[in-house]
Formats: structure tokens, sequence, C-alpha cells
């Protein structure tokens, strides 16, 4: 399943550039950096509630947000780029 991951780091003092930087250092563990504060991850369940867990910790919830796209298994046809950021692959094998 694609999931597409979107935060908002409050980072008016210092420890939310920390929270900010622990978080996107985070997703890049899982995916792919799309735009500055937005990743694409290929997850299946048991990952994306790790993942989910994860930035749970790492946030203040009172002063940050975290939304979470669920794009599902046939995702190819609902995701276009226009510009410089290229279309993400995952690994998939191209038959010709």
């Amino acid at each position: 399943m694609l999931l597409v991951i979107s935060y908002d780091v409050n980072t008016t003092e210092p420890a939310g550039e920390k929270r900010l930087r622990k978080v996107a250092r985070f997703c890049e563990k899982y995916g792919v950096r799309v735009q500055n504060s937005v990743f694409e991850l290929e997850v299946d369940p048991a990952m994306e509630a790790a993942v989910h867990c994860g930035l749970e910790k790492l946030i203040d919830k009172r002063k940050d947000s975290v939304r979470f796209y669920r794009l599902g298994s046939n995702w190819n046809n609902k995701v276009e780029s226009i510009g410089r950021k290229q279309m993400i692959s995952f690994g998939k094998d191209l038959i010709l």
C-alpha cells in the first residue's frame, strides 16, 4: 500500500527544530521524500502501524501535526507528478 505522510512541526523554538530533524530522519528510514515535509512509503499493515506509533512518539501533539494518506495498493493511477521530482518506483519490475 502507498502511504503518503505530510507533517508540520512548529519550529519557533529550538526543541521544535530538533523534533523536525527527528521526524524527517525517521521518515527517511521508511520511504522517499517527495517534498520538504512530504514522504511516500510503500508499507504493509504492520509497517504502517510502526510508522504511526514512531511518529506519534516524536511529535508534540499540542504544537505539531502529521497527516497520513492511504492510497492503497492500486495507487499508480492516483498519483501524478509535474516538475523536477519524478515518480517513485519502489522497485517494481517493468515488463515490456
